[in-house]
Parts: C-alpha cells; sequence; structure tokens
C-alpha cells in the first residue's frame, strides 16, 4: 500500500552556504514518498546555484522535483506559491539553513496517521551552529560547547522557560496558549487540507509562523514528539535576532489576528478560541508567568528582570520597546 505523499518545502533566500546540507538532510530522509519543492525568494548570493547543483540528485530521490526563481516577495508571499505546488497530503516546512533527523518525517507521518483529529505534529529541536557543529545556549542565548555548563539544551529547553503548562499535557498548541505567542518548535509536519479552512498568508501577518500556529490551531490539535527531529541552526543572521523588526512583525500579526477575531465564524472553531475571542485574555488560565507576559506587551516592555524584596520574587520592568 502506497504511504501518503508530504510535500517537503523550502522558501530559500540568501543561504549560500547551507542550503545543499538541508536538502541533504531531506535526501537522507527514512521515509521514502516525499516531493521536494523549493522557491528561492530573490537571492541575491550564489543560493540558487546551489539549489541548481542539487537537481540531478534530487530527481532520483523524490518523486517530484520543482525548483524555481523568482524577485524577492517576502516569505508569505513565497510559501503561498510553495502551496499551490504541494501535492501532498502532508506538507513538511523546513526553513534553509536548518536539517531534518534522518527519521523525522517518518516518526511524524506515523502520528498524524493514527491521529486523525491532529493537524500539526513536532518534535524537539537541537541547536547547530554555522557549521552544523551541536552546541547550546546560555543564559543570553550565546552559544556553548560544554553541556553541563548550558542553560538551554535544546530549543526546547528555551520555549518551556515562559509557559505554565507541559508541553507533553493537552495544552500544546491549544488557542488560548499561542494567543500571546508562538512557541511551536521547527520542523512540523501539517496536514495539507487544514489550510483550506483560513486565509492565505500575507505581509499583513509578517511573522508567518505564528499567524499559522493560530490559525491551525483554530481548528484543531497539536502534538509535540519528546525527541530529537530536527536541527536549528544559530548563526549570525538569525531573523530573530534583529529585535527592532521582529517586534514590529509582532506588532503587526497580532493587530492583524484581532481583525480576524472579530469576523470569527464561531460554529467552526474550537470552544477555547471563543473563550478569547469574547475575553479578549488569554492569560487568565495560565497563571503568573502569561500575566507578565500579557502586563509587558500591554505596557509595551519587551524585556523584564527579577529581583527579590525578603527573598519574595519581584518583576521590574526594564526595557521599552
Amino acid at each position: 500500500m502506497q504511504k501518503p505523499l508530504v510535500s517537503a518545502i523550502i522558501s530559500a533566500y540568501n543561504h549560500e552556504n547551507y542550503i545543499q546540507d538541508t536538502i541533504k538532510s531531506l535526501i537522507a530522509q527514512t521515509y521514502k514518498n516525499i516531493e521536494l519543492i523549493i522557491i528561492d525568494d530573490g537571492s541575491v548570493d550564489s543560493t540558487w546555484q546551489k539549489i541548481q547543483e542539487m537537481k540531478p540528485e534530487c530527481e532520483q530521490r523524490f518523486c517530484n522535483v520543482y525548483f524555481e526563481t523568482k524577485e524577492n516577495e517576502g516569505s508569505c508571499i513565497t510559501i503561498n506559491r510553495l502551496l499551490e505546488k504541494a501535492q501532498g497530503e502532508y506538507i513538511y516546512f523546513i526553513a534553509s539553513d536548518d536539517l531534518a533527523k534522518p527519521q523525522a518525517i517518518e516518526k511524524e507521518v506515523e502520528f498524524l496517521n493514527q491521529n486523525p483529529d491532529f493537524a500539526l505534529v513536532v518534535g524537539n529541536n537541537e541547536i547547530i551552529d554555522f557549521e552544523g557543529k551541536a552546541c547550546y545556549w546560555d543564559k543570553d542565548r550565546k552559544i556553548i560547547y560544554e553541556k553541563s555548563k548550558a542553560k538551554y539544551k535544546t530549543f526546547v529547553d528555551f520555549l518551556k522557560v515562559k509557559r505554565g503548562f507541559s508541553f507533553l499535557s493537552d495544552k500544546f498548541g491549544t488557542y488560548e496558549t499561542l494567543y500571546y505567542s508562538n512557541y511551536i518548535p521547527n520542523g512540523y509536519l501539517v496536514r495539507k487540507s487544514i489550510f483550506s479552512l483560513f486565509p492565505p498568508f500575507s505581509n499583513d501577518a509578517p511573522l508567518e509562523d505564528w499567524y499559522m500556529m493560530l490559525q491551525i490551531s483554530k481548528y484543531s490539535r497539536m502534538k509535540y514528539i519528546d525527541e530529537i527531529l530536527f536541527s536549528y541552526r544559530w548563526h549570525n543572521s538569525n531573523a530573530i535576532k534583529n529585535n527592532e523588526r521582529m517586534s514590529l512583525f509582532n506588532k503587526l500579526t497580532r493587530e492583524n489576528e484581532e481583525k480576524l477575531l472579530k469576523n470569527l465564524d464561531t460554529k467552526k472553531v474550537l470552544p477555547d478560541v471563543i473563550d478569547v475571542a469574547k475575553n479578549g485574555a488569554c492569560y487568565k488560565k495560565q497563571g503568573l508567568p502569561f500575566v507578565l507576559q500579557m502586563l509587558t506587551y500591554k505596557k509595551g516592555f519587551e524585556k523584564h528582570k527579577i529581583i527579590k524584596v525578603f527573598n519574595i520574587p519581584v518583576f521590574r520592568f526594564s526595557k521599552k520597546i
């Protein structure tokens, strides 16, 4: 019996040093029925050339290969184009500088096949440096190589810090927990059918990963597998390191989501989505960490520090956006 087709999609941009390793990690997948779709979003380095060099090997490995280059339009427009080209029952998202572990797609397909009420599944992410070497983060997310001294041994270790629930619980991937910000790690597999339920990606919501998670969580469940299935590369050009840009994108994506909530079809979405839309607060059931995060957002602050007064932790807001 033929297993479901998986469309592995890559929006590539200025990753000439990494894109071939990304493609090779997909070639090495133990799951066989994969098509590979790559769109180069107007790279100004040799990314497109590096992609083309891999075409003969890709055509031998994958059941379908589609490579395209175009003028730079941004990740949202590019993802829409990738999804239009995808023929698979499942979509595997991977950035053009990251790596998938060999059994990633196989394990994630197995889960979605057995759990039709879930639309997304994802595993843990190890951290790698610009050379592809496994590394860890200190408290400031600076790379270190001694595991015993690491504050965060995996990307999920970092993501868990500001969450008041277990990633293995039923709260993972719910709308009320995603409403403040995105915490879903990289390397996720998604049912393609879910994309028919919400508007296409748009520059009105430039944080495309957070936008996608919010929309998926309105209609279906998500699952976290507590196993390293992905390598998240940390290097000088990570987009997340541009604080001003990320703050603006966060603001625009949130404003877009508020507009979508005003036009919500309550007959189609899950109950917690209606609850958030009516009450306008996702932190009421999340405890102190979420309250403080929402306060920092509402008061226009980006960071807060913890100080102790008579041995009692006190939060002092310290940096304005």
